[in-house]
């Protein structure tokens, strides 16, 4: 056997017998003096506690803010309370705990909540359909407001939710203005294919008015419409946003003369560098002619010429450049406005479908012979809107700073009693068509009453 295994193999001799019993003695002596000084052995036996309260019954918690929990910390003992270490003590552990998490109670935020039911809204009458969806005039059932409710068109759709009506609902949650179609919410029916849009609603749309009116815009009225449109474009464009179907059928207006740009069905959001984006977009009679000639790079500038487009209906009372085909319409652009080049359209020459343009010899410019009652400053604006290079075209920003907005008579409402037709147009628009100073007005008052 070696000496490893002998060493605990022998038996334990006599003496530290006796040293072992020594030391549990001692041991069990100074846990019963523990137990004696003990607040718990002093309450049992009735001897008087010292006035001074040992640090555990003074000890108090510290509230420790740290982000949205609270923390409730507890100071480590003194050296001298023995009384609480466990490791030495047989008495049940009632220390509490190092920290005490509270969490609190977080609301739903309002995003998250689930859409309301279209039950919710009583269908009065269909109003319009478009290519991405269907305009209803309903009630509300709760308050008894009349809506536009939009239900878009899904019941085709194999990919899931369509882009186009993402960006519709996405623009307009996002594009907040006086003279833009305000939407309240987002409401849903039985099937995934029933999404609502609700909307405030609005009595006329300016294409349906137009038709139904027997002379023009008087001119003050023309620049109050010109003035709304361009300052709800200039919302757009400053939150990188294009409208991309500017046009009259698009735009609403009030009983109060109030203008509202609606049907964000082609609208998106782009950015610099700018990326390749669709091309066919934008109604015919307002198409860009960058756009006509196959770019797929294109910017604010091709709301800006749908506007230009606008401004010449509003004040003639008839579409400026209606065509049939994107050909027919290049040709009456060009015999309007003349036949484009390099010189005056830098990178002409180059877009995909110039080589394809018959040459025109029309060099000049003929819109003062289709807008002759327009004021000089009324021309120079609508001719920057419907400058052939995009870069050079006037941006909304700049075209609510020209001067043909800065008159010095009052600009009347749309919606202005019949009396004050005829009041408040410049002294220079005094004659030809626009003179109402002794007439009866017919604007709006074949729709309100």
């Amino acid at each position: 056997m070696d000496a490893a295994s002998s060493k605990w193999a022998r038996e334990p001799s006599s003496d530290e017998d006796e040293e072992k019993q020594r030391q549990l003695k001692r041991k069990r002596e100074k846990r019963f003096k523990k137990s004696t000084d003990s607040p718990a052995f002093r309450e049992s036996s009735g001897t008087p506690t010292p006035t001074a309260a040992p640090p555990s019954a003074a000890r108090k918690p510290l509230e420790v803010e740290d982000d949205a929990l609270s923390y409730h910390e507890y100071p480590e003992e003194s050296g001298q309370d023995d009384y609480n270490r466990k490791q030495e003590s047989s008495e049940p552990d009632h220390t509490p705990p190092a920290y005490h998490i509270e969490v609190p109670d977080v609301p739903q935020h309002p995003v998250l909540m689930g859409c309301r039911s279209v039950e919710n809204y009583e269908k009065l009458n269909r109003l319009a359909e478009g290519s991405y969806g269907v305009v209803y005039r309903a009630r509300d059932r709760g308050t008894g407001e009349i809506v536009a409710l939009k239900k878009l068109k899904l019941d085709q759709e194999r990919n899931g939710f369509p882009i186009t009506s993402l960006r519709e609902v996405y623009t307009l949650l996002l594009a907040k203005h006086p003279h833009i179609v305000n939407v309240r919410e987002i409401v849903v029916g039985d099937t995934l294919t029933q999404i609502f849009i609700v909307m405030d609603f609005i009595e006329h749309d300016l294409k349906e008015l137009m038709s139904n009116m027997r002379a023009p815009f008087l001119q003050s009225e023309v620049k109050t419409l010109m003035l709304q449109l361009l300052s709800a474009t200039e919302l757009l464009h400053e939150n990188w946003i294009l409208h991309r179907d500017l046009k009259t059928s698009n735009l609403l207006l009030n009983n109060q003369g109030e203008m509202k740009v609606a049907d964000f069905g082609l609208a998106r959001r782009y950015g610099e560098p700018q990326g390749v984006m669709t091309q066919p977009v934008v109604t015919l009679w307002y198409r860009a002619p960058e756009l006509l000639l196959g770019s797929k790079h294109y910017t604010t500038a091709i709301d800006m010429w749908s506007i230009g487009c606008i401004f010449a209906e509003f004040v003639n009372n008839e579409p400026l450049l209606p065509a049939k085909s994107e050909a027919e319409q290049l040709e009456k652009i060009f015999k309007l406005l003349g036949m484009p080049s390099d010189k005056i359209w830098p990178g002409y020459s180059k877009l995909p479908l110039a080589s394809h343009v018959p040459n025109f010899s029309q060099p000049y410019n003929l819109l003062r012979t289709r807008l002759p009652y327009l004021t000089e400053n009324g021309l120079d604006l609508m001719s920057k809107m419907l400058t052939y290079d995009p870069n050079k075209r006037i941006t909304a920003e700049e075209a609510l700073q020209h001067p043909y907005f800065s008159s010095t008579k009052k600009v009347a409402s749309p919606s202005a009693p019949q009396a004050v037709h005829g009041q408040g147009y410049d002294e220079e628009e005094s004659g030809g068509l626009f003179n109402y100073a002794n007439q009866e007005s017919t604007a709006f008052r074949l729709k309100l009453k």
